[in-house]
């Protein structure tokens, strides 16, 4: 049965919030991936890397998917109407509503959120409450047909747990094999509960600059 999958790219999109789950959809038999903006101009993610959009809101097809990828660009769509009528519009119609990473930030923006589990990159899951939605902590959570993923590489995961719904476990399995997914990473520090306390408080350091113009803006918008 053809799938037919949406993935928002916009400017500073975190890529790997994208191209993770891309890639396991997109090698999957019988799919079709679309990279949806308002237009068909290149944008830049927030590392660099250059994204080209290939289908406009506007001439979007009916899709079975629609996933928002996070990224620092997120702030600007959560005040962006277009984008929030573009997805609230897509939301109606979906057979599953997903997003990576703080994508699940515009869901909440655009009124998608309330009274259902939801989580995101953990140096933003405090503010899912703020949207009215039930934070609740694992990388991947369903509610419904509502499909949250937590921070950038549990969109590797969240891809494959779609995947299964759609086309059983077998193909996902399969994708998986072909990606050669069997993750054995070099150090135990890739949650705030596992990271050493150092390593944690640097990296909130680091991240703090975004996590301020967040709750800025947040605040400023009565949310």
């Amino acid at each position: 049965m053809p799938l037919s999958f949406g993935l928002l790219v916009f400017p500073d999109v975190q890529q790997l919030d994208l191209t993770a789950p891309y890639e396991i959809f997109a090698s999957a038999e019988h799919a079709t991936v679309h990279l949806l903006w308002k237009d068909l101009e290149p944008v830049r993610s927030s590392t660099g890397l250059w994204l080209r959009p290939s289908t406009t809101f506007a001439d979007c097809p009916p899709l079975d998917v629609l996933c928002v990828p996070g990224g620092s660009g997120v702030n600007a769509l959560m005040q962006d109407e277009e984008v929030l009528d573009f997805v609230r519009h897509s939301a109606a119609a979906v057979r599953y509503l997903t997003s990576v990473c703080t994508g699940s930030l515009v869901l909440g923006a655009a009124g998608l959120l309330k009274g259902r589990r939801a989580t995101t990159h953990w140096n933003a899951h405090d503010f899912l409450e703020r949207f009215g939605a039930l934070p609740t902590q694992g990388r991947v959570v369903r509610d419904g047909n509502l499909i949250t993923a937590g921070g950038v590489t549990s969109g590797i995961d969240f891809g494959l747990t779609v995947l299964a719904e759609l086309c059983g476990t077998e193909e996902a399995q399969s994708v998986q094999l072909g990606l050669e997914y069997a993750p054995e990473p070099p150090f135990e520090a890739g949650t705030p509960d596992s990271a050493p306390a150092h390593v944690l408080e640097f990296t909130r350091r680091r991240l703090a600059a975004s996590r301020r113009q967040r709750e800025q803006l947040l605040t400023s918008r009565g949310i």
